[in-house]
């Protein structure tokens, strides 16, 4: 039996009296769940209501019919968002359509922007303005169809080599991260005859020709790898990089901005067109480039630091340079370049002496700017790698997105007692070079409850077994704490976490929220943990993550996590996990709740690198009729046989 609990012990009720516990030697991904404050005390939030009558000049009895059709005239089906939009960029309301119009009442005198989204179409924007007091306006809005060719991914990168180059690419990738480029070569040459058109093995060639310290042979290979996939982020970014460390900066943004357009999301990208700028004495691009990099790549892009507080001190910002260089020598003590400017900036005899940099120190600020990435041949690329792409000017106000759908998970608390559903897990052990053993099959009897203890303190309980005996999984490491996850948005665990609000994505045929969410500093660590056996240590672990919040609904549809930093103590070195949200329907009531319908997770852990995937089906609520069954969710089907589809978790 796995316990996840929030506070305290808990007494299990007697519909599990008489459960087993199976011998379990090492669990892993437990959840540990500790009191926080109640989510009204999250601190900078924007406020809950859109609009404040009390501050908004005159509100008139006027209305506006937005009437969404598509390039045919008919009205568009589906889910479709409309937004009103002031002069000022701020939400003035928001709702969505489903018979193709909606209607907006009590509005005031201004101008305003109605902008309309739907799965399939491009996004539509109409400006109008209200100058009488009384009067009915409408809007007709006509919807294009996204051609498919749009959504075509360029590359679909390693996962189109076979199995033997897949092979040799890892074995290469591992010997390349321990710098014996030596050694790897022979492997990439093996790959290089089963992928002789590859951009990813031409890519990698590159990697290996700059350990050797031959940037003429790795920029011959960049650009090749570029000649067959233009859009290849990471030759783009490496050429940009070599060129810089040559002070080609006028050679370096061409590629550089091709990065850009290939993924404006990517820190890397930014964090090198902020070394660029700096270069050619564009002050105001440094330091927006650089703010940027630390927005997206958070601790990764902290290298970029000492950049932006020259850029900031030579603009005249010296005080805020200050701020950011003694935030930077928190977490970099032994950066000595930064510790000697910022010295110098403190003292006010030295303060003359600063006009510019000697060559070593700026060496110091920009040669860890970007490290030549080597992907992983099997885990998922990590939240902060770059961020999902949001339509351009749909506001988004975190305060309520978040507040609806914490109470969306305040209902799920409410409304369930536990419930039980049919677990399948395929389990998969990758060895050092990325590949994949056979994969392990179970099938187990799956049971959840999830209650509220006592005010502030949740519990959450999981028990399985398979064929009447205790469950037993692979290689002796359970999964638990699935569930948990999604209490992340819960009022009392809410505050222990940065939130940010993305914008609105395009997600499974639908629209969604896109929220990024990060353990915050000095708060409890209090979503997951590690432990060894059912009584042994626990090791919490913070996370970071995504999550994707229906924007008509406000559930969650789905997550993403991976940890804030490796933990030591395990040599538990990453760990990523995506969860699946569907809606479960009874057959009679018409009641709905969103629970798991699939779950996938990776994890490196003591030196065994696992991938587990989970789904679950025949659910059964306890605590609406324990002898109503509930259907798979709709946006699923019911798996008979565990496949590429299906996800999991440690």
């Amino acid at each position: 039996m796995m316990r996840t609990i929030v506070g305290s012990a808990v007494k299990w009720k007697k519909w599990m009296c008489n459960v087993k516990y199976p011998v379990v030697n090492l669990v892993a991904v437990s959840v540990l769940l500790v009191p926080g404050t109640m989510f009204a005390q999250i601190p900078g939030r924007l406020p809950t209501s859109p609009v404040n009558p009390s501050t908004t000049s005159s509100y008139l009895s006027s209305s506006v019919d937005v009437i969404v059709r598509d390039a045919n005239g008919a009205p568009v089906t589906g889910q479709v968002m409309v937004q009103l939009i002031r002069a000022n960029g701020q939400v003035y309301d928001q709702g969505t359509v489903r018979n193709g119009r909606i209607k907006f009442t009590g509005l005031p005198k201004t101008d305003f922007t109605v902008l309309v989204m739907a799965p399939g179409y491009q996004k539509a924007e109409k400006r109008f303005e209200i100058i009488s007091d009384v009067q009915l306006i409408t809007i007709n809005v006509d919807l294009s169809p996204i051609a498919d060719a749009e959504d075509a991914p360029s590359s679909k990168g390693m996962a189109a080599l076979n199995p033997k180059a897949q092979k040799d690419v890892g074995k290469a990738l591992e010997l390349l991260r321990a710098n014996k480029p030596n050694d790897a070569r022979n492997h990439l040459e093996a790959a290089e005859r089963e992928a002789p058109y590859s951009a990813e093995v031409e890519y990698l060639f590159g990697v290996y020709a700059s350990q050797l310290h031959d940037p003429v042979q790795a920029q011959a290979h960049w650009r090749k790898a570029l000649a067959l996939n233009p859009k290849h982020l990471n030759a783009l970014i490496a050429l940009g990089q070599e060129l810089l460390h040559e002070h080609k900066a006028e050679e370096a943004i061409p590629y550089l901005d091709r990065a850009f357009g290939a993924e404006p999301s990517s820190y890397r990208a930014q964090m090198l067109l902020a070394e660029a700028d700096y270069m050619q004495g564009q002050r105001a691009d440094t330091i927006l480039h650089a703010e940027r990099a630390m927005e997206l790549g958070h601790e990764r892009a902290s290298s970029v630091e000492p950049l932006l507080a020259r850029a900031l001190a030579e603009s005249g910002q010296k005080e805020r340079a200050i701020q950011v260089l003694q935030q930077y020598l928190k977490t970099n003590p032994a950066d000595v370049a930064a510790a000697n400017q910022l010295k110098r900036w403190e003292t006010p005899q030295g303060a003359a002496s600063d006009d510019s940099a000697t060559a070593s120190e700026m060496a110091a600020v920009t040669s860890g700017t970007a490290a030549l990435s080597l992907p992983s041949s099997w885990l998922p690329p990590d939240v902060d790698e770059k961020v999902p792409a949001v339509e351009p000017g749909a506001a988004c106000s975190l305060d309520d997105v978040v507040q609806k759908a914490a109470n969306r998970v305040v209902e799920l608390i409410h409304d369930v007692d536990r419930f039980t559903a049919t677990e399948s897990l395929v389990d998969e052990s990758i060895n050092k070079w990325g590949v994949a053993s056979i994969p392990e099959k179970r099938k187990f009897d799956y049971v959840v409850s999830i209650q509220e203890i006592r005010q502030g303190w949740l519990g959450v309980e999981e028990y399985r077994n398979s064929d009447g005996a205790p469950a037993q999984f692979p290689e002796g490491i359970a999964t638990n704490g699935l569930p948990a996850l999604v209490l992340i948005f819960h009022p009392f665990y809410a505050p222990n976490y940065d939130m940010a609000c993305e914008g609105l994505a395009r997600w499974n045929g639908g629209l969604a929220w896109q929220v990024h969410f990060r353990q915050r500093p000095g708060k409890p660590v209090a979503n997951k943990a590690y432990r060894y056996g059912i009584d042994g240590p626990s090791y919490p672990v913070a996370l970071k993550g995504r999550a994707w919040i229906s924007a008509d609904t406000y559930q969650i549809v789905r997550m993403e996590t991976d940890l804030v930093a490796p933990v030591p103590e395990i040599r538990l070195v990453a760990e990523h996990t995506a969860i699946e949200y569907g809606s479960v329907n009874f057959r009679e009531g018409n009641v709905n709740l969103w629970l798991p319908q699939s779950a996938e997770v990776y994890f490196d852990w003591k030196g065994r690198r696992i991938h587990r995937r989970h789904s679950f089906s025949n659910y059964l609520l306890f605590a609406v009729d324990d002898r109503q069954h509930i259907s798979a969710p709709k946006t699923a089907q019911t798996p008979t046989d565990l496949g590429a589809g299906e996800t999991a978790k440690p």
